[in-house]
């Protein structure tokens, strides 16, 4: 390109140039971030650690096993060639973990409504999304905590439906008008389909709910053979109690998730220095065993059902006694299970995201950006909990939702890295900027490409200058964020169409959600 030909490039540049080029909507293959970004850049275990982890595991399962296995679960796992001991206690030897693994599922895609939001969790793919199934919700403008209802699972489902960065929907609250269990688990279901077309994750208190919830499910797919062929719900299932026993009456809503052709989490959520060993490393294998007992359970019962390897440890704060979700130990702990469900080759997930803060404020910035950014580095196929959450999961704030969006959008660019092209390292741009040029690269071509698909810009976050700033009235990032929530529910978000809206509110004990 002759010297001439760049001076025109850079004469028809500039701030209008910049302003027309970020305007245009991007293809999703070109877009700085987008769900399913590669990691495992970071990795803080060493290789031989990774096996000694591993074999830590096998060990306590063949020596020390699971407790309190269901009836039907006992069956599952001694037909399968587990052993019941004289303490009651299920046994796994060597070779039957190690079949299971071979006979699991890998390479999973979580199915969501609308194709595009699919989730493919293959190799180190990583995607961040809500849970946490809080018992409170937060009002940053008053400061005060209160009771969660449907109708606040059914608002942050549709901001969720709003929000790039955030890739699917698992819970976050737990609505607490509901007496009865199975107008709980129906409500919470029917809320979350009705507010997002994204992946949604729930649970369910008890198994006999689950059939009832299915039916609700077959209407929206469609009829139950639609359903099975894309199944857009999975169950977050808590099926053990730490340390090492199993959860009975999760373990039957497992089961009858499986054979609903639901995919499952399974979740392992000691807590270290309460209910899972206080060295992070021991922790890991505790909640490595629990899990590997879940990976016989599923295939067991139905060999190659996806499932989730949801090794979930927390941390204590051990001056107190408390959950730290929110502290660099937590971060560890998550970054470490990811290396473990690489080295089995099985899709994984866990927490990071949580803040110990009871606002959105700096220390929830810091907790929640760490951990986040530790969990995408280490290549966690589904980081759970990673915005909105707050008080150590006790709290869920929908500001802190919306600011989140904008965290994880710089989350995911680290996770990106840097790409090193033969164009970006040739200097003739370089050598023609500064030996021809203006000694700038603001309005050249090359920035103008590259100005939005290597850079991500927050929605909402104030880059602007003090000037700037104070003429715009000095606007305060929380009172932005407010905005934003009230923008999104002022719009109808509904996404179950009237017709099925009407069959599911006859045939079913349903809320009736307000709507703009």
């Amino acid at each position: 390109m002759s010297g001439s030909e760049l001076k025109q490039r850079r004469r028809s540049g500039g701030r209008s140039a910049r302003t027309a080029a970020r305007a245009r909507p991007l293809d999703e293959a070109i877009r700085p971030v987008r769900p399913g970004l590669p990691g495992g850049q970071f990795r803080p275990l060493k290789e031989e650690d990774v096996g000694r982890i591993h074999e830590a595991a096998i060990t306590a399962l063949e020596k020390i096993g699971m407790g309190s296995a269901p009836a039907s679960g006992r069956e599952y796992l001694i037909a399968a060639g587990a052993i019941e001991g004289d303490d009651g206690r299920i046994r796994f030897p060597r070779g039957l973990v190690e079949d299971m693994l071979a006979k699991a599922a890998k390479d999973i895609t979580l199915c969501a409504r609308d194709p595009q939001y699919d989730l493919h969790l293959k190799g180190t793919n990583v995607h961040f999304g809500t849970a946490g199934a809080a018992v409170h919700m937060v009002d940053p403008d008053t400061a005060e905590y209160r009771n969660p209802s449907v109708q606040d699972l059914y608002d942050a489902a549709r901001i969720v439906q709003r929000l790039d960065n955030v890739h699917f929907f698992q819970r976050p609250v737990v609505c607490r008008e509901f007496a009865d269990p199975l107008e709980l688990d129906l409500n919470t279901v029917y809320a979350a389909c009705a507010g997002t077309t994204k992946h949604v994750g729930t649970s369910f208190t008890e198994a006999t709910n689950v059939a009832r919830c299915m039916k609700l499910l077959h209407e929206i797919a469609g009829g139950e053979e639609a359903w099975r062929a894309r199944p857009f719900v999975s169950n977050s299932n808590c099926f053990v109690v730490p340390p090492l026993t199993f959860a009975e009456e999760s373990c039957e809503v497992m089961e009858a998730c499986i054979l609903a052709g639901m995919p499952v989490l399974l979740l392992s959520a000691g807590q270290a220095g309460a209910t899972a060993p206080a060295p992070i490393a021991t922790a890991v294998v505790q909640a490595v065993a629990e899990c590997l007992a879940g990976v016989v359970y599923v295939n067991a019962v139905k060999p190659g059902h996806p499932a989730i390897f949801g090794t979930w440890p927390f941390v204590s704060d051990l001056r107190t006694g408390a959950m730290s979700g929110g502290s660099g130990e937590q971060a560890l702990l998550s970054a470490a299970c990811a290396q473990m469900h690489q080295h089995y080759g099985l899709p994984g997930g866990a927490a990071a995201g949580i803040a110990d803060s009871k606002l959105p404020d700096m220390q929830a910035g810091w907790e929640q950006g760490i951990s986040n950014v530790m969990a995408g580095l280490s290549g966690l196929n589904m980081v759970y909990e990673a915005v909105g959450m707050h008080a150590s999961l006790l709290g869920f704030c929908l500001e802190s939702l919306v600011l989140g969006n904008d965290m994880l959008g710089q989350v995911q660019r680290c996770v990106r890295g840097i790409e090193v092209k033969d164009e970006y390292v040739d200097l003739e741009v370089v050598s023609s900027v500064v030996l021809e040029g203006p000694g700038h690269y603001l309005g050249h071509d090359q920035t103008l490409q590259l100005m939005q698909s290597e850079y991500v810009y927050p929605e909402l976050a104030d880059r602007s200058s003090p000037k700037e700033w104070e003429e715009r009235g000095k606007p305060i990032l929380l009172n932005t964020a407010s905005d934003r929530v009230r923008s999104i529910l002022a719009e109808d978000g509904h996404q179950i169409d009237p017709t099925t809206e009407a069959a599911l509110q006859a045939a079913l004990p349903l809320a009736k959600l307000a709507r703009p």
